[in-house]
């Protein structure tokens, strides 16, 4: 079967504001189409389930000009989360008013450039009730590799994003800016899970994925990008191309509920220096296996050989 392509193009005064409103537009009609409508109690039984979604992928990460073979893992968990203090809240039932329920999405990255390793880690802390709430509260960024560390977060800050950096490299250390509130690259993976419906279509201004950005040391700043959706009979595509800067990200996604991410392609120019010339290269990565576990309780010795039978990884 043929993809279908809907493109909307959208003035882009407008795109923001109906991303953080209740979304009744046209396009919504046309992703009904494909789409069925998530029910409340199919939502809560899944994600309420006091479980977490873990899935593992085969990773292709593009660095340094070559592409590494690795791992990635994918974390979706619901969690009672802190407006004012912006970190997850252990006793929610003592702060009613400052609690809100988000969906987290953690991502982990490993893999090998020659003798020595990589670890990225990102998490992104979205609101599930987006009309009340209808921005991602933080995301946080981490980069560990031989050389040293880097370690960046983003945290909603009235109409702002305040951004810190904090690194090894001279020129990024102790950083610090405020972006205009947009929409973040990498609060697209939760909107997918939450509600794929009000992904961002047509033209807009948008925040490029912090992780990547940071692993090529390039400066965060808000971009123009455009978004379509590809949908076919199993799976939905959400494309995201940049108009401003060499980057575009496609993520393929289940088509019904609980739309799990299926796989991700994301093209970027490779870092530059250190004798090294910038590449545009592609990251890829597809899924193995997914669960749903209480992951916090399998900490032992025994529960390694989780590893392998639940998520298919060889160690």
């Amino acid at each position: 079967m043929k993809n279908k392509i809907l493109i909307f193009l959208i003035p882009l005064g407008l795109v923001t504001i109906s991303y953080c409103v209740k979304d009744t537009n046209s396009a919504n009609k046309n992703y009904h189409d494909h789409h069925e409508i998530t029910s409340s109690n199919d939502f809560s039984k899944y994600w309420y389930d006091g479980k977490a979604e873990l899935t593992s992928f085969k990773l292709e990460q593009a660095h340094y000009g070559e592409i590494r073979e690795g791992t990635a893992i994918t974390v979706f968990v619901t969690e009672d989360f802190s407006k004012s203090k912006l970190v997850k809240l252990d006793y929610p039932e003592k702060s009613p008013t400052d609690r809100v329920k988000i969906l987290k999405f953690n991502l982990n990255k490993q893999f090998k450039t020659g003798i020595y390793d990589y670890a990225l880690m990102q998490s992104v802390f979205t609101p599930i009730d987006q009309t009340n709430h209808p921005n991602t509260l933080r995301v946080t960024t981490s980069n560990i590799e031989w050389c040293g560390q880097f370690l960046t977060r983003a945290e909603l800050k009235g109409e702002a994003y305040s951004v810190g950096y904090n690194s090894y490299f001279e020129g990024e250390e102790n950083k610090s800016v405020s972006l205009e509130l947009n929409i973040l690259e990498d609060e697209i993976w939760n909107q997918i899970r939450i509600n794929p419906r009000r992904l961002p279509q047509g033209i807009f201004k948008i925040i490029p994925g912090i992780l990547t950005q940071e692993l090529v040391h390039n400066e965060l700043r808000v971009e123009n990008a455009s978004g379509i959706i590809l949908y076919n009979s199993n799976t939905t595509t959400y494309e995201l191309e940049y108009s401003s800067i060499p980057r575009k990200l496609s993520i393929t996604f289940e088509t019904k509920f609980p739309y799990k991410i299926v796989s991700w392609e994301e093209t970027f120019k490779t870092v530059k220096g250190w004798g090294m010339e910038s590449k545009l290269m592609t990251t890829k990565a597809s899924r193995i296996e997914d669960t749903r576990t209480d992951y916090w309780e399998k900490k032992y010795n025994k529960d390694e050989i989780l590893r392998k039978t639940e998520l298919g990884l060889k160690n």
